[in-house]
């Protein structure tokens, strides 16, 4: 459980590189953040999405927070986790993938 952990760490990583790049401020670097902030709070981090209205629940349902505290909450709980977990691994190889394609376009931009 804590490679996923350190894998999501990485993923966040490489996606807070790309505005670090691109920014012209620190400030506007940070203004990046605050869309990602609010993904866990449409998930199924604090309430089931069986409770939620019809399209924040087709949203919520398919995000990566979804998948990823699913998978962590069925661990932590000795569950069995079936293709969850493969789904929150996807997640975050494929977000991994792009972000790091992005960040290392914005990085050759930067120097040259």
């Amino acid at each position: 459980m804590a490679a996923k952990w350190i894998l999501f760490t990485l993923v966040l990583t490489w996606i807070a590189v790309i505005p670090g790049l691109s920014a012209s401020s620190a400030d506007g670097a940070s203004a990046f953040s605050y869309p990602l902030i609010f993904l866990p709070f449409i998930s199924s981090a604090f309430v089931p999405t069986d409770t939620m209205p019809g399209p924040v629940r087709a949203f919520a349902e398919h995000q990566p927070v979804t998948s990823i505290v699913n998978a962590v909450r069925d661990l932590f709980a000795q569950q069995p986790v079936c293709t969850g977990i493969w789904t929150a691994l996807a997640w975050c190889v494929g977000i991994l993938i792009v972000a790091y394609s992005f960040a290392m376009v914005s990085y050759r931009r930067r120097i040259s």
